[in-house]
């Protein structure tokens, strides 16, 4: 026993007995009735032995389903049990109702937009591309002929530096200086 917040006195939780891993995957709520008067019981002959909730017995989940989740779950609440099990078994009628729910139509639609639109920019840059080649040609012409220019001057450049340094390095100064 320990005291809480409040100071009231609680009782300090027992330890589980250890589960069986073989029913771990089993959920608390698989087990429990969902009906209080009506306990759930393996060998219980009620018409509820599966454990399926009527309308009456189901929790009200609008709380935390979103607002397509529940109008799936209405059109799945009117359906038969016929119905649901066709559902269940046949592909196509599955696919065909998952492809009739109007957030699939909806989503449908968008991936289609998407996918015409992206289509459509591939079309305008394969459309560019000979502009684009042809703007890369003129680009190397460009930078040849200008890289051939300025090389060709710097070239005369460095020859007028060499002459400029000959004539005024010490040794020439002073050969001007005797020959006057």
């Amino acid at each position: 026993m320990f005291k809480n917040f409040w100071g009231s006195l609680e009782q300090q939780a027992q330890p589980r007995p250890q589960e069986n891993p073989a029913d771990s995957w089993y959920s608390n709520s698989a087990v429990t009735s969902p009906n209080p008067s009506r306990p759930a019981t393996p060998g219980s002959s009620s018409s509820n032995s599966y454990n399926v909730l009527r309308p009456a017995d189901r929790p009200s989940t609008s709380a935390n389903v979103s607002p397509a989740a529940a109008g799936i779950m209405d059109l799945l609440k009117d359906k038969s049990v016929d119905e649901l099990r066709k559902l269940l078994s046949d592909k196509d009628a599955y696919h065909s109702f998952l492809l009739s729910l109007e957030p699939v139509k909806t989503q449908n639609k968008l991936r289609d937009d998407l996918k015409n639109e992206t289509l459509q920019l591939a079309r305008e840059n394969l459309e560019k591309e000979p502009r684009i080649m042809e703007l890369r040609n003129q680009c190397r012409i460009i930078r040849t002929t200008e890289l051939a220019a300025a090389q060709e001057k710097l070239h005369e450049l460095e020859r007028k530096k060499e002459e400029t340094l000959r004539f005024y390095s010490p040794a020439s100064l002073l050969h001007q200086l005797q020959g006057k």
